[in-house]
């Protein structure tokens, strides 16, 4: 290692100040990379631990995780807690265990638990109204699109008298979520819930507004023509995607359009019929029987006078064997009676017009009669109400939005070919830059390496030369004479290139850079 750094400080020495700035730049620049991908590998997958807490119970959670020393972030403005996917499960039970989240922030009935004896009457109406509209906040905030909501109560107190007795009011303010809107019929979801969970509370007192001050809500007659023109505009749009949908089928796309109009009745009706049905079974009959015998002493009335005065078939005076019998019938026959009522909802379709209009430049094939009598059968109009024509459309602004988007097109796609262009000319210049300088950078350093390599034999040589007079029969006599100092520096100068001819070699190419 310390030859291999050795080696590539001789090589760093050997470059041009350029050739430099472009090795420290380009070692900054991997280094850099490099650790940026180790700590995008390294860093851990954070997953919600809670959502939609208080600022009291993401105190208390913060707290907790800081002590068991879990690493967590924050989002949504402080109220989602993220910590690693792989410690969610875990941290969320340890956290349970401490009573957390306590949902503190929320209020609700939590508030009613710390009532005592020495609670006023007025606190504890307070605590409830409060608890009431805690409750009603949550609720409302688990209708789809709600992102926050505050629910304010009016309860007067309880007037011994009727008719002074003022009504309880509600106002709510809701937030709905980036991108999401409330729909009129989550309004009067909202209305009827609020409405529903308060004793004597009118749905006709009950205000909803959104974040920017709108009034959503509509009461009384208003509220009701909101609703029906909603109910009317969804069976409207419903009928209409279900005619065009069949109509692309048979001409194509874009080749006709559809009007719908339906007029509903509203009116409650409600009708009682009654049937009666006699019964041929009687269900109930009492039979009564009447015998008289005769003993002949006195006279007993009974019979009928006929006319000549005298009795028949009755009981006489002088007739002493005569009988008397009367047999009495009477049955109850019941009349069956069946009460039927029949209720009609309101909302029935009382009035539906249809019209379609076909392309007559592309619809030349099909028939308006044929195109009606289909969708008659098919969706199943009354033929009378469908209206079926051909007439040519007007398509300037169709074609003009297709030239534009077309022109549109071809501008994205040239400036696309222009940046990829510019990028691989960018790219291609640098890496001929690059090869450029490694190039120049060789050529020199073989120069370089020729250079000082005839230098170190030249050195070498004459060092052998000295050596090899050093050691004929003269060399006593040089020992001995006084040498000057610059015969000493060569000598100390070739014993270093004996001991290291690499360092002097690297020396004298530094050397021969700084002088080109």
């Amino acid at each position: 290692m310390t030859r291999a750094a050795a080696r590539y400080q001789r090589s760093f020495q050997t470059f041009t100040l350029g050739q430099k700035v472009t090795a420290i730049v380009g070692t900054g620049a991997l280094l850099l990379g490099a650790f940026l991908v180790f700590r995008w590998v390294s860093a851990p997958n954070y997953s919600p631990l809670f959502s939609d807490l208080s600022s009291a119970d993401a105190s208390a959670v913060l707290e907790q995780l800081d002590a068991s020393g879990v690493p967590y972030e924050l989002t949504d403005g402080g109220s989602t807690v993220l910590v690693p996917r792989d410690a969610v499960y875990k941290t969320r039970i340890d956290l349970s265990a401490d009573g957390l989240p306590s949902n503190s922030g929320g209020g609700g009935y939590s508030l009613l638990d710390d009532q005592g004896l020495s609670t006023s009457n007025f606190q504890e109406q307070t605590d409830f109204k409060r608890a009431m509209e805690g409750e009603l906040a949550n609720t409302i905030e688990a209708i789809d699109g709600v992102d926050a909501a505050v629910v304010h109560l009016a309860m007067p107190e309880k007037s011994v008298f009727a008719d002074e007795q003022q009504p309880t009011t509600a106002s709510v303010l809701i937030g709905t979520r980036t991108g999401s809107t409330i729909s009129p019929s989550q309004v009067q979801a909202i209305v009827h819930l609020v409405a529903s969970s308060i004793e004597g509370l009118s749905p006709d007192d009950v205000t909803v507004t959104d974040s920017a001050g709108t009034l959503l809500t509509a009461n009384g007659a208003q509220g009701d023509a909101t609703a029906r023109g909603d109910e009317r505009a969804a069976i409207e749009r419903e009928l209409q995607a279900k005619i065009q949908s069949q109509l692309d089928r048979i001409v194509g796309p874009g080749n006709s359009t559809v009007q719908t109009n339906v007029v509903l009745n509203f009116d409650k009706r409600s009708r009682q019929e009654v049937d009666y049905t006699p019964d041929e079974r009687p269900s109930s009959s009492t039979t009564s029987t009447e015998n008289y015998t005769g003993t002949g002493a006195g006279s007993v009335a009974g019979g009928v006078v006929g006319p000549d005065g005298q009795m028949e078939n009755g009981l006489g005076s002088n007739d002493p064997g005569a009988t008397y019998t009367q047999n009495t019938t009477t049955a109850d026959h019941p009349v069956d009676s069946i009460i039927e009522t029949t209720e009609t909802a309101p909302g029935q379709i009382e009035k539906l017009n249809v019209s379609v209009v076909l392309d007559a430049a592309t619809t030349q094939a099909y028939s308006p009669t044929q195109v009606r009598k289909q969708l008659a059968d098919g969706i199943g109009i009354d033929p009378a109400n469908l209206a079926v024509s051909a007439m040519p459309f007007n398509r300037t602004a169709e074609e003009t939005a297709q030239k534009e988007l077309a022109a549109q097109r071809a501008a994205d796609e040239a400036a696309a070919k222009n940046d990829l262009y510019r990028k691989g000319g960018l790219g291609l210049a640098v890496l001929a830059m690059v090869l450029l300088a490694l190039l120049q950078g060789r050529r020199k350093a073989k120069r370089r390496e020729q250079a000082t390599t005839y230098v170190v034999e030249q050195l070498k040589l004459e060092n052998a030369a000295r050596t090899t007079a050093i050691e004929a029969p003269a060399a006593l006599a040089l020992e001995e004479a006084e040498r000057s100092e610059d015969d000493l520096l060569r000598a100390e100068l070739d014993a270093l290139i004996e001991r290291q001819p690499e360092d002097v070699a690297a020396l004298l190419r530094g050397w021969l850079t700084e002088k080109n």
